[in-house]
């Protein structure tokens, strides 16, 4: 199995938008606490929450992105539960089955909802994001509003957390990783 530098490195290779690459660090905050809180591989769930959209830059469309991309993870020797977990948290129709699966798409789209959301608030800091200012700017349309609704509230429910709880977990991990998402706000709080 790749190491949590070696999948760092093929995002890099293919992802050169900081912002993306922050996704992919906020995603992996998300995924390696809940690893740690169910006591899975924190490594496995790191490289694959890293890897999760490296293809995105140069496959940005559907059904391109992640199908496109998981040859180029195979050639790079990323395990096929790594690539099934990638390739299921898109529109490739693969069934989310997994524990590691179901936690990638409850993370995805919301670690992204979560970092708009800070980036809105007066310090732009994620700490001052909990569960009700993000469910507040769910309901309003117009903003992020390519983040996908729906699949926040199924991925907590695949997951089968309550989605306040999911929310603030997943903000207290985004927290404790502020400095290097660009959302600790000023003086590092």
């Amino acid at each position: 199995m790749i190491d949590r530098e070696q999948a760092w490195n093929i995002l890099c290779e293919f992802t050169k938008s900081e912002s993306l690459r922050k996704h992919a660090l906020a995603v992996e905050a998300c995924v390696v606490a809940y690893a740690r809180k169910l006591g899975e591989d924190e490594t496995k769930w790191s490289v694959t929450a890293l890897l999760h959209d490296f293809d995105y830059e140069i496959h940005p469309q559907v059904p391109d992105h992640p199908t496109k991309g998981e040859p180029i993870l195979a050639e790079r020797g990323v395990s096929e539960e790594i690539r099934r977990a990638i390739l299921s948290h898109g529109s490739a129709g693969i069934p989310r089955t997994t524990l590691l699966e179901k936690t990638l798409y409850a993370c995805d789209e919301l670690a992204g909802f979560i970092t708009a959301v800070a980036l809105v608030k007066p310090n732009k800091s994620v700490f001052e994001v909990d569960a009700k200012s993000v469910r507040k700017k769910m309901k309003d349309k117009a903003f992020a509003r390519s983040v996908n609704r729906e699949e926040i509230i199924s991925g907590a429910a695949d997951l089968g957390v309550d989605l306040n709880e999911h929310i603030d977990f997943c903000a207290k991990a985004m927290q404790e990783r502020a400095a290097e998402l660009g959302l600790q706000g000023p003086a590092g709080q």
